[in-house]
């Protein structure tokens, strides 16, 4: 089958949205399909389009549809389509979920965001990820916890860094932050908290082997997100049998089930900070951060992403 997949970030692009659409592109392929990775529809004769971002991508969908009217069409759903486009632009938002013939969310809570009219198109399928073949000997000096995300605004990226600032001088916690800036002035920003903190360390945009390498050292994850669609390095560090500290919303609440032990309100930095704290000196806490996240492994295997593209295609053609 001939696949067109829409994804809003270009070629050029390190964005989650490209990463996750080429990951899907190896995937398509893999069960044997043909598959063209685009930015725009051109008019191209595919037997199916699977497009990433419902309100960015909303010209190539009503272009497919439009030219293709009963050919299947599966619209996935990003954090900011679920949170905010359907809040500030509902019609384009709203639109490019009625022309699709399948949804596709990320986590188990998706369906309570989305119009209940909209539900019965709705498939979940949970990013998986590879483990890490060789997992590193954890570093005893200091006790790394890794961040991996863009600074941009959604991500409230710094607020790791503001959780260590001013520990007790025994405190081995230490962030290593992976990502690029989202313009000058959050470049600016981790700059500036790195002059002032000596507790995080900003390393910018590095390949992904170097991401394995540093999730593979750390001891914990921070993901303090405003908003997610379902982030894939939860996946990964859940694989790589690195606990999570997030913040609760619905995004990871939906990977992690809300009996999770690691979530702290949004934005809030005392209670980060204490759950660091708690992860660093109570080996108890500790273990049980890893017991629940691992747990929640078996949601995320590469066979069983697999499985459930395939058996929604079949259902769809």
């Amino acid at each position: 089958m001939r696949i067109s997949l829409i994804t809003p970030a270009g070629r050029q692009s390190k964005a989650g949205n490209r990463t996750t659409a080429l990951r899907w592109a190896r995937l398509l392929r893999g069960l044997g399909h043909r598959v063209r990775v685009a930015v725009r529809y051109e008019d191209e004769d595919a037997d199916l389009m699977v497009a990433l971002h419902a309100w960015r991508s909303a010209e190539p969908i009503a272009r497919f549809r439009e030219r293709h009217p009963h050919r299947p069409l599966v619209v996935a759903l990003t954090g900011t389509d679920i949170y905010r486009f359907q809040e500030s632009d509902p019609e384009t938002t709203l639109r490019s979920m009625e022309l699709a013939d399948s949804l596709v969310g990320l986590h188990d809570l998706v369906g309570a965001a989305i119009p209940r009219r909209l539900r019965r198109k709705l498939t979940v399928i949970h990013q998986s990820a590879a483990p890490i073949p060789h997992r590193s000997r954890v570093r005893q000096r200091f006790f790394d916890v890794c961040v991996i995300g863009h600074l941009r605004e959604e991500k409230d990226p710094l607020r790791a860094a503001l959780a260590v600032r001013d520990l007790p001088a025994g405190s081995r916690l230490r962030i290593v932050h992976l990502g690029r800036a989202h313009g000058e002035e959050w470049a600016a920003a981790a700059r500036a908290e790195m002059a002032v903190n000596p507790r995080y360390r900003w390393k910018g945009e590095v390949p992904g082997f170097a991401v394995r390498q540093v999730l593979a050292r750390a001891r914990l994850m921070v993901l303090s997100s405003l908003m997610e669609g379902g982030a894939n390095v939860i996946s990964e560090a859940v694989v790589a049998g690195v606990p999570v500290l997030a913040s609760r919303i619905d995004g990871s609440v939906g990977l992690l089930g809300a009996d999770y032990p690691g979530f702290f309100p949004v934005g809030d930095t005392a209670a980060l900070r204490t759950l660091l704290l708690r992860a660093e000196r109570e080996p108890a806490f500790l273990a049980r951060l890893r017991r629940a996240a691992a747990a929640r492994r078996p949601l995320f295997g590469p066979a069983r992403e697999r499985r459930a593209w395939r058996d929604l295609i079949a259902r769809l053609t």
